[in-house]
C-alpha cells in the first residue's frame, strides 16, 4: 500500500493524582524551564526579536493488532525565531520568520502498524532541518498581508483549533493530503516555497489563498521527499503548483464563539493512476472544517465544551483515499482546579478508493475499505513548561483491511496502542 509520511511504570493511582492537583501559578510568557536565559530573553525582546525553544517527546507502545507488538519513541526539538520588523528595523506591519527541527526516535506507524492515519504527529525521518523561512508584512490596518518565502501551510489551512489537541497525525494534517499529494505536500516535517495572503474585511470573515511549489523533495510520487531533502534546503521548484484557497467565517451561536471553514486545493503536477498505467494531469481536493462551542460553566469561563469536524474528498482515480473525516469534542478546564488542562475524543476515517482498492487486490488477494480511528486523550498542565499527555488509540479495520503480512490468509488486526506525550518548553 502506498502511503506518503508516514505506560510508563507509574500507577494509575499516581497519574490520577498528578492530574488531579492544583495547577500551578502562572509564570510570564517568556519563563520556561530556563527562565528568562539569563536577561537574554527580555533583552532581545525589547529590539523586536522573540526566540522559541520546545521539545516534544512521545513514547508509544502497539498492545495488539498490526506488524506486530512492542513500544517506540519519537520526538522533535522545535527552534524559532521572530523578528518584529517594526521594533528591529522601523519597518511597521512586518515579521520574519525562521524555524528548524530535529527530529529523533523510531516511528510507531511505519514499523509496527502499517495504518494510514499515523499515531503519531511528530513522525518523520531522523533529520535536522530547516522548516519555514518567510518574510510577512501586513497594510496598517491589519485586515490585510502577504506571506513569501518557505512555509509550512499546515499553520495556517484546513485547521482545526479543537483538533490539534490529539496525537494522532490525523487531528492535524488531514488524511488526504498527507497521502495523496508528493510527501504528504508542503507539510511537517516539510515545507515549500510559496507565497500566501490573508484579508480580514471584518470580524466575521476571514479569506485565505495561496501557492506553493507542491513537492518539497523534487523526487516522483513514490519517493521518500524527506530523504531527497534532508535539511530543508533545497526549495525545489520544478514539479507543480498547489494552489489553495480557504474562507472562514466566525460568528456565536447562542452566544457561544463559532469557526467554519470552507476550502479547497488544486495541484497541476501528473499523478499516476492508482490501477492503470497511466498519469493524471492534476488533482484536487475540498474540505470544510466546523469549530464550535457548545457549553460554558456559568461558574467557571475557562471550562468550555467544543465539539468540532472535519470532511474531505478527492476523485479515486489518482488517489489512494478518496474521503477522510475526523471529528469529536475537546473540554477546557475538565477537572477541579486544572483551568489549562484539556481532555478530548476524536473519531477518524479514511476510506480506500474503490480503484486503488482494485489495485490492491490484485497483488494481495484482499480488497480494503475503510480505516476507522479513536483518540482518547488527556494534556496536563503539570508545571508551566512542562506538558504530560496520556493517550489511547484504537483502529479498528488497519489499512483498510489489508493483509497481514504474518499471516497473509486473515487481514490486518485491529490495533491498541497506548502511551504518553509529554512537551517541554525551555
Amino acid at each position: 500500500m502506498r502511503v506518503s509520511k508516514s505506560w510508563s511504570g507509574t500507577s494509575l493511582c499516581a497519574l490520577l493524582t498528578m492530574l488531579a492537583a492544583p495547577a500551578m501559578a502562572q509564570q510570564d510568557d517568556n519563563d520556561g524551564l530556563l527562565g528568562d536565559w539569563g536577561g537574554l530573553r527580555p533583552a532581545l525582546a525589547a529590539d523586536g526579536v522573540t526566540i522559541g525553544i520546545n521539545d516534544s517527546e512521545n513514547l508509544l507502545a502497539n498492545a495488539s493488532g498490526g506488524t506486530k507488538t512492542g513500544a517506540t519513541m519519537q520526538g522533535v526539538t522545535t527552534m524559532t525565531m521572530d523578528v518584529d520588523t517594526g521594533k528591529a528595523f522601523g519597518i511597521q506591519g512586518g515579521t520574519f520568520h525562521a524555524s528548524a527541527l530535529q527530529i529523533h526516535g523510531r516511528a510507531l506507524s511505519q514499523y509496527y502498524l502499517d495504518n494510514l492515519q499515523a499515531a503519531n504527529g511528530n513522525e518523520g525521518d531522523n533529520s535536522t532541518r530547516l522548516w519555514e523561512l518567510w518574510y510577512d508584512q501586513a497594510t496598517p490596518d491589519g485586515k490585510f498581508d502577504i506571506k513569501l518565502g518557505q512555509q509550512s501551510i499546515d499553520n495556517e489551512f484546513m485547521v482545526s483549533d479543537y483538533s490539534s489537541l490529539f496525537v494522532n497525525t490525523m487531528a492535524g494534517w488531514p488524511i488526504i493530503p498527507s497521502v495523496d499529494l508528493y510527501g504528504g505536500g508542503p507539510a511537517y516535517p516539510l515545507s515549500s516555497l510559496g507565497i500566501s495572503a490573508h484579508f480580514k474585511p471584518n470580524d466575521h470573515i476571514a479569506i485565505l489563498a495561496g501557492v506553493f511549489d507542491d513537492n518539497p523533495g523534487g523526487g516522483a510520487f513514490d519517493d521518500n521527499q524527506q530523504a531527497l531533502d534532508p535539511r530543508g534546503g533545497r526549495f525545489n521548484l520544478n514539479n507543480g503548483a498547489l494552489w489553495i484557497a480557504e474562507l472562514q467565517y466566525s460568528t456565536k451561536l447562542f452566544s457561544l464563539p463559532g469557526t467554519y471553514k470552507f476550502g479547497g486545493w488544486y495541484d497541476s503536477a501528473n499523478f499516476p493512476d492508482q490501477l492503470y498505467s497511466y498519469n493524471h494531469r492534476g488533482n484536487y481536493s475540498l474540505y470544510g472544517v466546523v469549530d464550535q462551542t457548545v457549553w460554558q460553566s456559568p461558574t467557571n469561563s475557562n471550562q468550555t465544551l467544543n465539539v468540532f469536524g472535519r470532511i474531505m474528498g478527492a476523485p479515486g482515480d489518482q488517489n489512494l483515499v478518496d474521503f477522510g473525516f475526523n471529528g469529536g469534542f475537546n473540554l477546557t478546564a475538565p477537572l477541579p482546579g486544572r483551568d489549562k488542562d484539556h481532555a478530548g475524543m476524536d473519531f477518524g476515517l479514511a476510506h480506500v478508493s474503490s480503484r486503488a482498492a482494485d489495485a490492491i487486490a490484485v497483488t494481495s488477494g484482499r480488497r480494503p475499505g475503510t480505516e476507522a480511528l479513536i483518540d482518547a486523550t488527556y494534556q496536563a498542565q503539570a508545571t508551566p513548561w512542562l506538558v504530560l499527555q496520556p493517550d489511547l488509540q484504537y483502529i479498528i479495520n488497519p489499512g483498510g483491511g489489508i493483509v497481514d503480512p504474518n499471516n497473509t490468509n486473515k487481514k490486518l488486526g485491529n490495533e491498541l496502542v497506548v502511551g504518553m506525550r509529554g512537551i517541554v518548553t525551555f
